[in-house]
């Protein structure tokens, strides 16, 4: 089984292919993906994702909201003991946020057009065990 991963669309967003192509493209480089579907509370974000155990949160965001809607994913994480599992961002965020996002506790952050290919390489870098070294 490979590393468990979330893919998430918080907020009232209700276009998803990218993070199916997201989901898809991880679940082929060997991740477990669970994808949550459209329109998610963040509550329901951090509770599958301790329910799930996975070590990485990916949210696919288009709406615009992206710096208020990954500081409360993290900030919910961070509440329930989960600060470990890392939070990446994707969707149409304008280069003038991604510093945001990573102040507020992004670990990565992929703008509209990052190649799918930095996208595997950057999540495996993130959620690579110190026994895989």
């Amino acid at each position: 089984m490979g590393t468990r991963v979330l893919v998430a669309k918080p907020g009232l967003d209700g276009h998803d292919r990218g993070a199916k192509i997201v989901a898809r493209t991880l679940r082929d480089a060997g991740f477990e993906v669970i994808y949550t579907g459209i329109r998610q509370r963040i509550e329901d974000i951090v509770s599958i994702a301790l329910q799930e155990d996975v070590k990485l949160v990916g949210l696919s965001i288009l709406s615009g909201a992206h710096v208020g809607l990954t500081t409360r994913v993290v900030d919910a994480l961070r509440a329930a003991d989960a600060g470990e599992i890392a939070v990446v961002v994707g969707g149409t965020i304008p280069q003038t946020d991604v510093q945001k996002l990573l102040d507020v506790g992004a670990a990565a952050v992929f703008p509209t057009g990052t190649s799918l290919d930095t996208l595997v390489r950057d999540v495996r870098a993130l959620t690579k065990n110190e026994d895989d070294l």
